[in-house]
């Protein structure tokens, strides 16, 4: 599983997300460009932004999201403005401005409904917005949200739509799991000790049935959708950053390491930068992958669960395509069935 490394940004990576075919990858970062990659030999496509006078972020890009159509790109960002993007010239087609920072931003399964989250800061509460995206005139879009939800209590840090678009599930600073209702932005069920620390990343299972989360507090762990149930629990040593589900194998993959304060003190194996791999049913760790020299902060698999990629404090992005042995292993022998690729 030999990596393709992706050299491209000065700073830190923040998010990377695949497009719905996965021959794209897209990676956000704190020198303000946003840059798209074709997964299979680690070209780039094109940056967003980065020009100055071209409609870009002036600031720490901390979320890119992408339309299962890769026509559209939503940006939101240190600068308090939320951006869209046309994929394919690298426009700016509108702009959303705030009060405070845009931590995170996802579309719905339809693409014609986005969220976004912005930052309590300065006296100003933790918003999460839901906007309708006008796909046909694209440079006309409403400032307007159709659902405000101004959070009391600990601020949302990340988000993600349910499938049929009818709620948003929230991962918040306090370690809070919410859910809330998309037409009546009512919190609707919640737990407000999932973890016991901040909520790093939340991303989907394939099926959207369940999702997982990670957090500073050393854990990930996976929850039902539908209930907020807590369905398995992994222990590390390590603040995590990011954990996504592979599709087709039944893994995890978990990534973080220390913060960047403790970092320079420390060896590479301390501050244990690799990417680990967990079986999902038997919470087993079960192998990881190295190469970053700094803590890993997002994760993406590739949406048919083919490669998965990681972005780190180090600048890098490394897209990892699995070996034929990947889809054949079978960690715990017979207890587990035979995958068919």
């Amino acid at each position: 599983m030999k990596p393709i490394i992706l050299q491209g940004h000065e700073r830190s990576l923040t998010q990377i997300v695949f497009n719905s075919e996965g021959d794209l990858l897209f990676s956000a970062s704190k020198d303000s460009v946003v840059n798209a990659w074709f997964t299979s030999n680690g070209e780039r496509l094109g940056t967003f932004g980065g020009i100055k006078g071209d409609g870009g972020h002036n600031g720490t890009v901390w979320t890119v999201a992408v339309d299962s159509q890769t026509r559209f790109l939503i940006t939101g960002a240190a600068d308090n403005t939320m951006k869209l993007w046309e994929i394919a010239t690298g426009k700016c087609l509108f702009t959303w401005d705030f009060l405070t920072a845009v931590k995170r931003v996802a579309w719905n399964e339809e693409d014609d409904t986005i969220l976004s989250i912005t930052e309590q800061r300065s006296g100003q509460p933790s918003i999460i917005r839901i906007y309708k995206i006008n796909r046909d005139e694209p440079t006309m879009q409403t400032t307007t949200p159709i659902t405000t939800m101004t959070l009391s209590g600990s601020k949302a840090t990340v988000a993600l739509w349910t499938p049929l678009s009818e709620y948003i599930l929230t991962g918040h600073e306090s370690g809070k799991v919410a859910k809330y209702d998309v037409k009546s932005g009512e919190e609707v069920n919640y737990v407000d000790d999932a973890h016991k620390g901040e909520i790093t990343d939340i991303q989907s299972s394939p099926d959207g049935t369940y999702f997982i989360t990670s957090s500073k507090d050393k854990t990930a762990r996976i929850f039902d959708s539908e209930t907020l149930e807590e369905m398995k629990v992994f222990p590390t040593e390590t603040p995590l950053n990011s954990a996504c589900i592979a599709p087709l194998r039944p893994y995890i993959i978990l990534g973080g390491g220390q913060d960047a304060m403790s970092v320079t003190t420390t060896s590479q194996r301390a501050g244990k930068f690799e990417s680990r791999f967990w079986h999902k049913l038997f919470e087993e760790e079960v192998g990881r992958v190295k190469g970053h020299f700094g803590p890993i902060n997002t994760l993406a698999v590739h949406p048919q669960g083919k490669a998965y990629a990681s972005g780190a404090e180090d600048g890098f992005v490394r897209v990892h395509w699995f070996d034929e042995s990947y889809f054949r292993s079978r960690p715990f022998g017979d207890l587990e069935p035979e995958v068919e690729v």
